[in-house]
């Protein structure tokens, strides 16, 4: 988990780089919204709505014209703001960049104005609040703007990310001109999205003992969740010893019991490098078996299989979810 004192520590630096001075007042923020401890709004700016999920895979975009994204998973905060009247696009965004990179984030992506196919997927779905106050600014309503708020060409935006007491923060920063008439020219609107690196809450996938020896009895074997690496790695993490001492416990209470280790992941990525990572990662487990639980490895065999075997849609995000495993599959 991430260190907040640190993270406060660093919007402090980034408050006192975005301050501004001298502007009007705008609407009362969303209820129960608030900036994230990472970096404060553009000085008097207008928070009209906020999305967090506790984790999540997102696509960052790059910002490049052939749309490519990187992909983070953890916990996810999108925050949608109004500039005050009268500030341009290039000024709120540039603030908010300079901000960033004067506290050590590294830009790893961008683009200015012509970002080619880059249609910016989740960053243009922040959704209305259903209580907002009602207040309007010149006739206009919150659910408009969040319908249809960028301008084509107007956008600036800017991807990088930092460290904070070991974890890697994912920062998105989109900046445009709303695409609505009545706001058309006067209000810049940002989008903020930070990606906080963590694991899932393990205890919530764990496959008991008792639970493994029916699936292997009834299907062969059985699909775990509770298994845990990071993107692109096969270094099994801490948040997995629940998982692998059920494992443990089952092979432990029959000698005779002998189990392929199969790895699998989603579609992402080159099909030669997510054979190798799954075959890694299911290496992994074994090792882990045979030497912290003492499972003899004559019994065990790693192997990997990619994404030859789904269990979901690799179209959309909950199948590739299901797809990303470790199976115990009978000998």
């Amino acid at each position: 988990m991430i260190a907040f004192a640190r993270l406060h520590l660093v919007a402090s630096s980034i408050l006192l780089a975005m301050s501004a001075a001298g502007h009007a007042a705008m609407p009362a923020d969303a209820p129960d919204a608030r900036d994230h401890a990472l970096i404060s709004r553009y000085a008097g700016s207008w928070l009209v709505a906020q999305d967090v999920k506790g984790f999540d895979q997102v696509a960052v975009p790059l910002g490049s014209k052939n749309g490519e994204v990187a992909r983070a998973e953890g916990r996810v905060t999108r925050l949608f703001y109004l500039a005050p009247a009268g500030k341009s696009v290039v000024e709120v965004q540039r603030n908010y960049e300079q901000a960033l990179e004067r506290v050590g984030a590294a830009k790893r992506g961008g683009c200015a104005e012509d970002c080619g196919s880059s249609s910016f997927g989740k960053l243009r779905e922040v959704p209305a609040n259903p209580s907002l106050p009602k207040a309007q600014l010149e006739g206009w309503s919150p659910v408009t703007l969040l319908q249809q708020w960028q301008e084509s060409g107007s956008e600036r935006y800017w991807y990088g990310t930092m460290e904070a007491s070991g974890s890697t923060l994912h920062v998105a920063i989109l900046s445009a001109k709303p695409g609505t008439i009545a706001l058309a020219g006067k209000y810049v609107a940002t989008v903020v999205e930070i990606v906080e690196t963590k694991a899932m809450e393990a205890d919530k996938v764990v496959v008991d003992a008792g639970a493994l020896t029916k699936g292997l009895q009834s299907e062969g074997k059985v699909a775990l969740y509770g298994l845990y690496f990071d993107t692109g790695k096969a270094t099994i993490k801490p948040e997995s010893k629940p998982q692998l001492d059920q494992m443990a416990r089952l092979l432990q209470s029959d000698g005779s019991l002998k189990v392929h280790i199969v790895g699998h992941t989603d579609n992402q990525g080159a099909l030669d490098g997510n054979l190798a990572l799954s075959k890694a990662r299911a290496q992994t487990v074994v090792d882990a078996l045979s030497t912290t639980y003492k499972v003899d490895a004559k019994r065990l065999s790693a192997a990997g299989v990619a994404s030859y075997a789904p269990l979901g849609n690799n179209a959309t995000d909950a199948g590739r979810a299901r797809n990303r495993r470790v199976e115990m599959v009978l000998q």
